[in-house]
């Protein structure tokens, strides 16, 4: 990675490859945000943002029956899922070099948890199992990447000082491991995180979790109840490190299973259907697979779904996903100063760190799901949903980042630090993240589809609805050859620039 005072010189002359990518990625939104549909649909948002907030200032904790039990599982879902998928993540690591390991995680991964628990309701029906797999699987893919990553980047001191002939798993667990293992152990806190939130999403099809009670609760109109929901699972993650102590860890994993909930019997009849009828093509389960006949429907079928709605779908997420990273961006670099040492006080950082663990905490989905109750469905409400979210993750990120950013005892005040001292040395860093996040917003972008944004999830979700399996297995591997592609694209910049995400991971 370029040092920050060479990085900081190009920055002030205008010329350094950051830059001069930022600026691509700026045009590219400012085309996007051109084409894309941004308006506000509602007859009387205000009325409606007003009802919002008088129930944020009063919630009704008393109308939240049950919610230990709720929180209980809830946590129970995300700490199976994520063990299963840490554990699944780090032992493709060690092949993740192999291409079809790597080009099977990237696949899995691309694949967001709500659309892995619509494919196993398929199969397993609503049971505690859908819900684990859900989160388990794409997980996996992900924590193999990144700590095959953090393998790769990391310095080794202790690798040289082993014995001659000494063999590869001794050398692993003596001399590569232990100086990895303090950035995988946080890699794996955070994901917990992420699972938890995760975990909350799940509840929107039908899980036992915090998401089914708050999608009950806005679709009534009962906005004092969402915010006391709201308010328990906000306080549920600022207090992680206080209940999630490592003593612990092993007995919350062990227990976790029996903490799930019941569901209906696992029925291999609709597991065997699924695979062998349900997403076998139409054309070519109703007809003779030595007719050119049937071939010749299949090629009309696929034509049929790549142009009326792949495309369409894939577009649209373009379009949204690109306006949502340089917003993403543009909101990381106003919000990172609220908690850095740099600016501000112990109180004003205190106040930051709230102000950013309610943003990054609330699920995208969750955001985008109460702005359209307010704008309508445009996609205006997943830009702002995405842009938040993320900008809370990446904005947490850089100012833990920029705390360690050494200054001269003259160095200037306010806005001129900010500009010319501050920014220029983060700024690599800063980008580091944000494009790892952008394969990320990617996925998120196609889930919101659900919610009736014109996105690939859209036309997935009607395909769902009509029961059309065979045509969502086709429009999910669209997603994920688009999803692989940009999580390419985002790796080769991020190599090109010399970026790297080892001191913290988004």
């Amino acid at each position: 990675m370029s040092s920050p005072q060479a990085l900081s010189a190009n920055l002030r002359r205008g010329y350094s490859p950051v830059v001069k990518t930022s600026l691509i990625f700026v045009a590219v939104a400012a085309v996007c945000l051109f084409f894309a549909d941004i308006s506000i649909t509602t007859l009387d948002p205000w009325s409606e943002m007003g009802r919002m907030a008088q129930g944020v200032l009063a919630p009704d904790f008393t109308a939240v029956a049950g919610i230990g039990m709720i929180i209980v599982q809830t946590i129970a879902f995300a700490l199976c899922g994520v063990a299963l998928g840490a554990v699944g993540g780090f032992l493709l690591a060690q092949i993740f070099h192999i291409g079809p390991v790597r080009w099977t995680c990237a696949a899995v991964r691309a694949i967001h948890e709500l659309f892995w628990a619509l494919i196993f309701l398929q199969m397993l029906g609503l049971t505690p199992l859908t819900g684990v797999l859900a989160i388990a699987i794409p997980y996996a893919g992900i924590c193999a990447k990144v700590y095959a990553e953090t393998l790769e980047e990391a310095e080794l001191p202790a690798l040289p000082a082993l014995p001659f002939g000494t063999g590869i798993i001794s050398s692993f667990f003596f001399a590569r491991l232990p100086d990895v293992w303090v950035h995988i152990k946080n890699y794996t806190a955070y994901r917990f995180e992420c699972g938890l939130r995760s975990s909350a999403v799940l509840g929107f099809v039908g899980l036992p979790t915090l998401g089914f009670y708050l999608e009950t609760a806005f679709g009534e109109g009962n906005y004092s109840e969402a915010a006391a929901l709201l308010i328990i699972f906000y306080v549920l993650i600022a207090t992680l490190r206080l209940w999630m102590r490592p003593k612990l860890i092993g007995l919350y994993v062990l227990v976790a299973p029996f903490l799930l909930g019941g569901g209906a019997a696992i029925d291999m009849r609709n597991i065997a259907r699924f695979l062998t009828v349900d997403i076998v093509p139409a054309p070519l389960r109703n007809g003779s697979l030595g007719a050119g006949k049937t071939w010749s429907n299949l090629a009309d079928w696929a034509g049929m779904l790549l142009f009326d709605q792949a495309l369409p779908g894939m577009v649209a997420t373009l379009l949204l996903s690109q306006i949502a990273l340089v917003a993403t961006g543009i909101l990381a670099l106003a919000l990172f100063p609220l908690i850095s040492e740099k600016f501000f006080g112990r109180l004003p950082r205190l106040l930051g760190h709230v102000f950013l663990v309610v943003l990054r905490s609330t699920p995208e989905f969750i955001l985008a799901y109460i702005f359209l109750q307010l704008w309508g469905p445009s996609m205006l409400p997943a830009i702002v949903a995405l842009a938040l979210h993320n900008g809370a993750i990446i904005g947490h990120l850089v100012g833990r980042f920029s705390d360690q950013v050494r200054l001269r005892p003259d160095s200037p005040r306010g806005l001129n630090l900010y500009g010319f001292e501050i920014l220029p040395r983060i700024y690599g860093q800063f980008l580091a993240f944000l494009f790892y996040r952008w394969e990320v917003i990617m996925r998120e972008t196609a889930i919101l589809g659900i919610l009736g944004i014109a996105t690939l999830g859209f036309y997935v979700d009607s395909s769902l609805a009509d029961i059309r399996l065979d045509r969502v297995m086709f429009l999910i591997a669209i997603m994920v050859i688009f999803n692989v592609a940009v999580d390419a694209l985002s790796r080769h910049i991020r190599s090109r620039l010399r970026l790297s995400t080892q001191t913290g991971q988004a």
